[in-house]
């Protein structure tokens, strides 16, 4: 046996190891994310504005259905409601008790996660208006979701063929904090091309997904 061949050898049984100890050890292999949740600038909760609220995704995120990219929602369309939701209904409820019992003018509460979206957009909330001697601070939210660089994904065909955000990205709507929950490995997004083809999908019948390497990989 030459030593090119032992080399060989000694490789293969080198990746078999890596991936069998990583698989025993739950350790997660390049670009697989799954249980990522990080803590974001602002506790946004998903559960509250998906679930209890009922508020569309595509709503906040305005871009899945006509680009590549879902996109971050801006601040602003946070404020289309905030501007006059300063806090959650019971804090309001309960200083509006408070102020009748002390017979006094109601003071508009403030939560300290909204707070935090008022510093950003420069949003004075004494006067309640936005203050034009601010420039305010873009929010850095935490991506949850990325794909390597090598694949490509387009959010609007997905979205636009039918597939709800949550075949891929779970039950947001129950979640407090965002969390990766599928593979989104290449052997995952396959199995379900594959299952959109085979009927298994009820709601995608009579779509056809591609599993030709070029589609993602050109």
């Amino acid at each position: 046996m030459t030593s090119r061949n032992i080399t060989i050898i000694l490789f293969i049984a080198l990746v078999t190891g890596t991936l069998i100890y990583a698989r025993s050890v739950n350790i997660n292999l390049p670009g697989n994310n799954q249980g990522f949740a990080p803590q974001q600038p602002i506790a946004f909760s998903h559960r509250l504005h998906g679930g209890d609220l009922q508020i569309d995704c595509l709503y906040c995120h305005t871009s899945a259905d006509k680009s590549r990219h879902a996109g971050t929602p801006p601040a602003s369309i946070c404020m289309n409601c905030h501007r006059f939701v300063t806090a959650p209904w019971d804090q309001i409820k309960m200083e509006e008790q408070k102020a009748l019992e002390e017979k006094r003018d109601m003071q508009i509460p403030i939560s300290p996660e909204l707070s935090k979206l008022y510093a950003a957009v420069g949003f004075d909330t004494e006067k309640m208006q936005y203050d034009e001697g601010s420039p305010g601070k873009p929010i850095e939210w935490v991506r949850v979701h990325s794909l390597p660089a090598f694949a490509y994904f387009d959010h609007r065909r997905h979205v636009n063929a039918g597939v709800i955000c949550q075949q891929c990205h779970g039950p947001v709507q129950t979640m407090e904090t965002v969390s990766q929950v599928s593979e989104l490995s290449m052997g995952w997004c396959v199995n379900c091309h594959r299952d959109v083809n085979d009927g298994v999908l009820a709601d995608l019948r009579r779509r056809h997904a591609s599993t030709n390497c070029a589609a993602c990989h050109y």
